[in-house]
């Protein structure tokens, strides 16, 4: 190779190598399109959409939020999946569609460790035992005692086969050894009529979506699953303190993109979602625990939650159709 050709491939390397810095620096400069993996209304809707709209603020870009529900989160996952990774299509994942998915089908439509670039944990919540408020249940023990006197047991409904809130009443019935049906459903927005209409006798789901119904009236939250009382609801008591000591259960959100984002995108990325929850205002809109963690620190939770709660399909038996 002679000396002009080289110097021309050198200086033809270092301006794409700059190129691509300029357009990584200037990232973001148009809309982002913002995938979750359940339809509107539940508790991962509620937490994406009070993030995404700082993060708007700060950024100057639109967060357009697609919500795609299904398959207990499954479908929409597999949707971020195969999308290009440039930065402007992110996800919300969590406990169930990347922790607990993975153990519990047989295929899906991604790969939480191959096919994702952990961004940032934002957030954890305990799950919510709730009742409707025309329920005569008012506490734990009484719920198991009503499900042991009903025949069949009690109708339990869920967001979906296969989310964390489907596997912590699997936990609750291993601990209490109540007696019940589950009921799966396609999120939040269709199980909580149902529970306050009294077609299903009680719901679990995260604290989020519960909260709202809780502060009108319409339904009874009985108990949350962390092991303290949750900061946002102090008179709700805990499974733990219901009698079942040690008991916990919690669920987290987390932000990613598809593999292959540029380093420097998510990092940007990381620290937008930092200075989002850093803000006092998101806080008041988030019941809670914020948890601001970085790319490193989330990819660790991943694998370690897949193991704890691959544990817990394999013991409860759990399927999914």
């Amino acid at each position: 190779m002679s000396q002009k050709l080289s110097a021309y491939l050198t200086a033809l390397l270092l301006c794409m190598a700059c190129g691509s810095a300029v357009a990584q620096s200037a990232y973001p400069n148009k809309p982002i399109r913002f995938i979750v993996p359940f339809p509107p209304g539940g508790g991962t809707d509620i937490v994406a959409r009070i993030i995404t709209a700082r993060m708007s603020e700060s950024l100057g870009v639109q967060f357009i939020v697609d919500n795609r529900g299904g398959a207990g989160g499954t479908l929409g996952i597999g949707t971020a999946a195969t999308a290009a990774p440039d930065g402007y299509t992110l996800m919300i994942g969590q406990t169930s569609n990347l922790a607990i998915g993975p153990a519990l089908y047989e295929k899906l439509p991604y790969d939480t460790f191959r096919d994702f670039t952990p961004i940032s944990l934002v957030y954890e919540t305990p799950l919510a035992v709730s009742v409707s408020s025309r329920s005569p249940v008012k506490n734990v023990k009484e719920l198991i005692t009503a499900s042991k006197s009903k025949p069949g047991g009690l109708n339990f409904a869920s967001p979906g086969n296969g989310t964390v809130a489907h596997l912590t009443g699997e936990l609750i019935k291993k601990a209490t050894g109540m007696s019940f049906v589950h009921i799966p459903y396609k999120g939040a927005a269709q199980a909580i009529p149902d529970l306050i209409a009294g077609r299903a006798d009680f719901y679990i789901s995260s604290l989020e979506s519960a909260k709202p119904h809780m502060q009108s009236g319409t339904i009874r939250v009985l108990a949350v699953t962390s092991v303290k009382r949750a900061p946002d609801a102090p008179e709700v008591e805990t499974i733990a303190e219901a009698g079942y000591k040690g008991f916990e259960a919690v669920t987290w959100w987390g932000f990613l993109a598809p593999a292959g984002t540029p380093a420097p995108i998510v990092q940007k990325l990381a620290a937008e979602i930092d200075k989002a929850l850093d803000n006092p205002e998101t806080l008041k809109r988030l019941p809670g625990i914020k948890v601001m963690t970085g790319p490193k620190v989330f990819a660790e939770k991943l694998k370690t939650d897949y193991k704890k709660w691959a544990g817990v399909v394999k013991e409860s038996g759990a399927k999914v159709n």
